[in-house]
Order: C-alpha cells, then sequence, then structure tokens
C-alpha cells in the first residue's frame, strides 16, 4: 500500500486507475473566484484535455496540478495522496514524476539543445557525463531530432523547439506529461505533427498525458477525457470523451465551443 502523509486525505478505493484526482477545487486570486467546485479524474494513460474559452482558467489549473500555486480549496490527488496537503518533501518527490511543456519551449537561449535537455539528468541524477550524453541522443531522437544536439534554439524553427523542450520534459521519464498550449505560435502542419507525436509517445512509453488547449483539431485527434471549464458560469460543465461531448452536448455554449468554424 502506498504511503500517505499523515496530514493528507488518502485516495478512494476506486482510485488505484486514476492517475490524478481533482475534488472540489477553487481557483482563485485573493477575492477573485476564477473557477469552483471542479470535480474530475485523470485516467493512467489518458491524454487528457483541459478546455474552455479565452479567460477561463486552464492555465492556472495546470498550475495547481504541477505545484506551482495552491487551490483557494479543494484537492489534487496523485496516487501516492494529497498534493497541497504533503509536505514539502513528499510533494517534491510526487512531482519528481512529472514533466511539463510550457507553451513557448522554455528553452535556455544560451545552451545548445543538448545541455537544455541534459540539465535536469545532470540536476537530480548521479549519471555520468557519458550516461547522460546517451540518453540526451535517445530523448532527441524520439522527438525526431536526432543529430541536433548541438543546435541552439535560435537555429531551429518554433516548431523543432517544441519538441526539444518535449524532450527536456520527458529527461527523468516522467509518468505524466503536461503541456500548456503545445501548438500555440505553430502552423497547421507542424501542430499536426506535434499531435502525431503525442500519439505515438502515449503509445511507446505509456505515460499519461494533460494537454492545456482551445484548439480543435489537437482536442479531437488526441484527446480521449476532458474537463470544460465555462467562462461566465466559473465552473466545469462537462466532461469525458471529447467526441461524446460533442455528440451529446445539450449546453449551447459547449456546442458553440467544440463546433467553432464547423457551423
Amino acid at each position: 500500500m502506498t504511503a500517505v502523509p499523515d496530514n493528507a486525505t488518502p485516495p478512494a478505493p476506486d482510485a488505484a486507475a486514476a492517475a490524478i484526482r481533482v475534488e472540489g477545487l477553487t481557483m482563485a486570486y485573493g477575492d477573485f473566484v476564477i473557477m469552483r467546485d471542479l470535480n474530475f479524474t485523470v485516467r493512467l494513460g489518458d491524454i487528457f484535455i483541459i478546455m474552455g474559452g479565452s479567460g477561463c482558467g486552464k492555465s492556472t489549473l495546470l498550475r495547481m496540478l504541477v505545484g506551482l500555486k495552491a487551490p483557494a480549496a479543494g484537492k489534487v490527488f496523485y496516487r501516492e495522496g494529497s498534493l497541497w496537503d504533503a509536505p514539502p518533501d513528499a510533494r517534491h518527490a510526487i512531482l519528481r514524476r512529472t514533466g511539463i511543456l510550457y507553451q513557448s519551449g522554455a528553452l535556455f537561449s544560451s545552451m545548445t539543445l543538448a545541455e537544455n535537455i541534459s540539465l535536469p539528468l545532470s540536476q537530480y541524477t548521479a549519471l555520468t557525463r557519458g550516461e547522460i550524453r546517451d540518453i540526451v541522443s535517445l530523448k532527441l531522437a524520439l522527438v525526431g531530432l536526432a543529430g541536433f544536439e548541438d543546435f541552439y534554439p535560435s537555429e531551429i524553427s518554433g516548431g523543432m523547439c517544441k519538441r526539444a523542450g518535449l524532450a527536456r520534459a520527458m529527461a527523468l521519464d516522467p509518468d505524466i506529461l503536461f503541456f500548456d498550449e503545445p501548438s500555440a505560435g505553430l502552423d497547421p502542419v507542424s501542430a499536426h505533427n506535434l499531435d502525431e507525436l503525442i500519439l505515438e509517445l502515449r503509445e511507446s512509453l505509456k505515460a499519461t498525458f494533460v494537454v492545456v488547449t482551445h484548439e480543435l483539431a489537437s482536442i479531437f485527434a488526441i484527446g480521449n477525457n476532458s474537463v470544460y471549464l465555462d467562462v461566465e458560469t466559473r465552473t466545469m460543465t462537462a466532461s469525458g470523451d471529447p467526441k461524446e461531448m460533442l455528440a451529446n452536448a445539450t449546453d449551447p455554449k459547449l456546442r458553440r465551443f467544440l463546433t467553432r468554424g464547423q457551423e
């Protein structure tokens, strides 16, 4: 049985198949509530989409899931227990199993791709330089950038920078990968290629993916589970497979969101 900190509420018995479980979550900045009463489960192996219109709090929710901002109320459970109730060391251990691809790629411009990807390996492992070099080459190959170790971010395209950022997110072999608007700034072809890469990695790595996006093409191409945040009611109004949500949508706002440019 997984140990849970004394002050953390243990997961429910059926949480074994859950990578992340959110209960009664409220997001706020001071007295201003962005979203309230969020309840959803990210299952193991999901490509889970966090979606909604501009200003609904998608990126803020992501920050709460990855330990960057505490919720105003509610719980975020990983398999080890409640993230925000855990002591700092335990929370850090939980989050070591995750990787993040930021919207811009967030590569250090003064470092080569190899140096960017090796950074978490040199900080958090006792691997030798040779072992790190081999892992870096493998991660770059996984994202289609074999042979680009010595290139700087300024020397490659935006889509390639996103792939390099993904390679760095995978450096420590995380169980869960988070993406913040991965298609932002990409042309349609590059965005489609990134979607295909995410699908390939889900199959090869057997990891769980949580993706913040408003891009319909990506939502329907890769998502098998999701939550819809409604900016007007300031809560979630739907969850589940995006295709099934569209087929069964009775909420006109949800239907408009899922059919933008198609009606």
